[in-house]
């Protein structure tokens, strides 16, 4: 009688992350941090460029809008950790079949995302209840970087489906 067995061999390790890849996934965990530290300024009362009456009828602040702006904060922030998924060498939750597809997403969604903040930035909605000019610039620095965050995403996607894509016609070739 034949019995058989299933063999399943470790896939050889992928080269690891370019160093401009490393700095440009941490670069996008940066680049959250400045409009991130603005919306809890604001949650706290700390004078960002709205006066009280906005901050309370629009924003909800005192109230749950603290909760929403910090929250928001917290998950931007986790957000713009993802991609140091794609650049560790150590820690790996998913496999990379499943990791390139969504990171491509993610860029993709990114990317959308900033084109229509862009166009909110500009509308008058957003320049409405900011108090002066000088808040505005304030505002605008604070998140001008998110702007960086969909090219630095690609970036960092494009360089790990390389690296994975390369493994992955290596293993193929394997007997």
């Amino acid at each position: 009688m034949y019995v058989m067995t299933s063999v399943t061999l470790p896939l050889p390790a992928s080269a690891p992350a370019p160093v401009w890849a490393r700095r440009a996934a941490h670069a996008i965990a940066l680049c959250a941090v400045p409009s991130g530290l603005w919306r809890i300024a604001m949650a706290f009362g700390v004078p960002v460029g709205y006066s009280e009456q906005v901050l309370r009828d629009v924003f909800d602040i005192p109230g749950w809008g603290i909760v929403y702006v910090v929250g928001l904060s917290v998950l931007a922030e986790l957000a713009a950790l993802f991609p140091l998924l794609l650049v560790s060498d150590r820690w790996r939750p998913l496999r990379p079949g499943v990791l390139a597809p969504l990171a491509w997403t993610a860029s993709g969604a990114l990317v959308l995302m900033a084109s229509w903040q862009l166009v909110v930035a500009v509308t008058v909605e957003s320049r409405t209840y900011l108090s002066s000019g000088a808040a505005q610039t304030v505002w605008g620095l604070a998140f001008a970087p998110l702007f960086a965050i969909p090219a630095l995403m690609t970036a960092v996607t494009w360089s790990y489906a390389k690296r994975h894509r390369t493994r992955g016609q290596v293993c193929a070739d394997a007997p």
